[in-house]
């Protein structure tokens, strides 16, 4: 119409075609849009039209763009009208179903499940598997490899603080000097966008200002500690406090989920991850979940896969899964039920529980050959005995930053030349 310099529309393509030969492309609205080649016909039911997709309008904000992205993504590749339409009308009837612009427009992966569920999808803002794919297939940071330093614990640091008789508020220097050491051990190491940190904000929120922003991957911890069932720091209030975190910052959360345990504690627990989950996918952070099976419940060899399929069962697809050390046919069972239920996982990570590094080699080699394990979120392994010397007044700070970069390079090295023999084998 603008183009066309007048209010009615065939009159306006007719003023276009006298100057232009291009292809013409007309938005019809719920009618879905109409293509001219050449002469412009008497009316626009006599060209080529494609019908629309009917969806419910919630914002009709960035609705253009997003169907000449659409229209231009079969375009540019040859496609015929048929298919160019088909992408131009799915893009546009999903943003206009979001509120937003930019951030409403659709990943390849998501436009296509709409498209093939179209019929039935009149309110796409509503649709859970629409919602992930939105998430979680658009471009994203890749973590191929992660050696994170797990610092997030309070129990065990408020221990080491009365053990050494120092004053609580050093903590939170000291878990500092943490940062300080891994920003050290990235350098050396040459472990940019392969290194992270997990850090609380009772005793770390001055260590997490100074980790944020530096390219790492890092974890903030929700859970209350030692709680079972499941409670969170700040009671159910998650959404609410999750709007204010960095979205650089995934959300952990360590569960002592076991499949086995009695109905209404297991009911409780996975309820309350549930509320989790539907909060991250409200802030848009993504999500670690560590499972550790209770301990006063029989352990069996499928008790950890048990879990984490439960959870899926349940619609909860974390990014992130935290596992304790298994054997290498259980990484197998692991890495073939998170293909088949979330291909877009972002991967397991392995936990410590303040194993000696001895035993946390053999847990690296059981994992070398897993497909799903992307490394290891290790602390107490490396802070214990480094942390307590410092409180104690036996070690000063570049001590302490020494001790720690021992104990955290000693893991990297391992679990690189485990990894390396692995790739250098196939």
């Amino acid at each position: 119409m603008i183009a066309g310099g007048g209010a009615d529309i065939m009159a306006s393509l007719r003023a276009v075609r006298s100057v232009s030969g291009a292809t013409l492309v007309v938005k019809r609205g719920p009618l879905g849009c109409a293509v001219i080649e050449a002469a412009i016909p008497a009316s626009l039911d006599e060209a080529f039209n494609y019908q629309g997709v009917r969806v419910e309008v919630l914002n009709v904000l960035g609705a253009g763009d997003a169907f000449i992205s659409g229209f231009l993504k079969g375009w540019l590749r040859g496609e015929d009208y048929e298919a160019c339409c088909r992408y131009a009308n799915g893009c546009g009837a999903l943003v206009v179903s979001r509120h937003g612009c930019a951030p409403a427009m659709p990943s390849p992966v998501e436009l296509d499940y709409f498209l093939a569920n179209a019929v039935k999808l009149t309110q796409p803002d509503q649709d859970a598997t629409l919602a992930r794919l939105h998430r979680t297939t658009v471009a994203r940071k890749e973590w191929n490899e992660l050696c994170v330093f797990a610092f997030d614990h309070r129990t065990q640091f408020f221990e080491l603080a009365q053990q050494g008789f120092s004053d609580e508020a050093r903590i939170s220097q000291l878990k500092q000097l943490f940062v300080q050491a891994v920003g050290e051990t990235e350098a050396a190491r040459g472990l940019q966008g392969g290194t992270g940190v997990l850090i609380d904000d009772r005793y770390g929120a001055d260590a997490l200002n100074d980790a944020t922003g530096r390219g790492w991957w890092i974890g903030r911890p929700v859970e209350m500690p030692g709680s079972n069932p499941l409670q969170f720091d700040w009671g159910r209030s998650l959404a609410s406090r999750l709007t204010q975190w960095p979205k650089e910052h995934v959300i952990k959360c360590l569960v002592q989920l076991h499949p086995d345990d009695m109905p209404e504690n297991r009911l409780e627990q996975e309820a309350q991850i549930k509320g989790l989950y539907d909060a991250a996918q409200i802030t848009g952070h993504e999500l670690l979940l560590e499972i550790i099976p209770a301990k006063s419940l029989p352990q069996h060899d499928d008790t950890v896969y048990r879990a984490v399929k439960r959870l899926y069962n349940l619609g909860i697809y974390p990014e992130w899964w935290k596992l304790e050390s298994m054997s290498a046919q259980q990484w197998q069972a692991i890495d073939a039920l998170v293909h088949e239920r979330d291909p877009y996982c972002r991967g397991v990570v392995l936990l410590g529980l303040n194993a000696p590094i001895a035993a946390l080699a053999a847990s690296f080699e059981q994992a070398s050959a897993s497909t799903t394990c992307r490394g290891f979120m290790v602390g107490r392994t490396i802070f214990q005995e480094p942390s307590r010397g410092w409180l104690a007044g036996e070690l000063d700070d570049a001590g302490l930053i020494a001790a720690v970069r021992a104990n955290f390079e000693q893991l990297i090295g391992l679990w690189q030349r485990t990894r390396n023999r692995l790739e250098r084998a196939a």
